[in-house]
C-alpha cells in the first residue's frame, strides 16, 4: 500500500494588511490515505487541495511539492519525535480520500 504526502510551506505576516512582513514558519506533510498510487496524483492532490491550500492578510499555507509513499512512511517531524519522546504525541495531519470520494466532510 501506499499513501500520498503532500508537503506545503506555511507563512505568518508579522507586518499589517497594507505593509506585509511574511516569514517561513516551516510546514506539513499532509498524509493522504486509500489514495491507490494507480491514479494520478495530480488529480488527488487537486481534490484535497481546498482543505490544505489558505490564505488571508495573517497566514498562507501552499503545496510544494507531493510524493507517493509506503504507508508506513514517517515525516522528520514524527521520527525526530519518535527519537527523542519514543512516540508521536504530534502526528502530521491525515487525510482519508475515501471520505471525500463518498462526500464526507473532514
Amino acid at each position: 500500500m501506499t499513501i500520498l504526502v503532500i508537503r506545503t510551506q506555511y507563512l505568518e505576516n508579522y507586518g499589517t494588511a497594507e505593509d506585509p512582513y511574511w516569514k517561513n514558519k516551516g510546514g506539513y506533510e499532509y498524509k493522504v490515505t486509500n489514495a491507490q498510487a494507480t491514479k494520478h496524483g495530480s488529480e488527488v492532490v487537486a481534490k484535497v487541495q481546498s482543505l490544505i491550500v489558505k490564505k488571508n492578510d495573517f497566514q498562507e499555507e501552499y503545496i510544494v511539492d507531493w510524493s507517493w509513499e509506503n504507508d508506513d512512511y514517517l515525516s522528520w517531524f514524527e521520527k525526530s519525535q519518535l527519537e527523542y519522546d519514543g512516540s508521536i504525541a504530534y502526528p502530521e495531519p491525515t487525510i482519508d480520500y475515501n471520505e471525500l470520494s463518498e462526500g464526507v466532510k473532514v
